[in-house]
């Protein structure tokens, strides 16, 4: 079933005890975000303050025992996507987020589902499906036990293989 924004964002608000997130893609080009990695390519400063939301909402999460946990797969070197999304994680990581950084090399013998995901409370799939030059164009919900296996499963052995925010070493 898809979902709006609006109700993307209430899931997320609405985490009860974790929510887990894999992102699987180089590259992505939100209509949020490319400005900002437009400001970093051009070597200009950006003070993170369009941040400031979801790292709110995170520190409410920590704050009330929540986890919120994020697994990146990566190429090597990585992408200038990836080199910019590592240079601003600081003030998630900082509000309670565990990012961290999985090499590609690493996971190929990892089931995987065919799109990045949140899994909200062991309970709730939300599938993020993005066009080839990663604009999002849609986000599904399923509540399927077959896929809150499959990406509990998939997000369990790829957080084993992660390497935390602060020691990872982009490459």
């Amino acid at each position: 079933m898809s979902i709006t924004d609006q109700e993307f964002t209430a899931l997320l608000d609405a985490i009860e005890s974790s929510a887990v997130h894999l992102e699987m893609r180089d590259a992505y080009g939100t209509e949020t975000e490319l400005p900002y990695m437009a400001k970093w390519a051009a070597g200009e400063p950006d003070d993170l303050e369009w941040l400031e939301g979801w790292c709110s909402t995170l520190r409410q999460h920590t704050k009330a025992g929540r986890a919120v946990r994020r697994a990146r797969i990566v190429s090597e070197p990585l992408s200038d996507y990836q080199r910019w999304s590592y240079s601003i994680a600081y003030p998630m990581v900082n509000a309670g987020e565990d990012i961290r950084w999985v090499p590609r090399r690493l996971v190929s013998s990892i089931p995987l589902p065919g799109n990045d995901f949140y899994l909200v409370d062991g309970e709730r799939v939300i599938f993020l499906h993005y066009s080839g030059n990663g604009l999002i164009v849609d986000m599904t919900l399923s509540t399927d036990q077959g896929d809150v296996a499959l990406c509990m499963d998939a997000f369990e052995a790829v957080w084993k293989l992660a390497i935390p925010h602060r020691e990872y070493s982009p490459t």
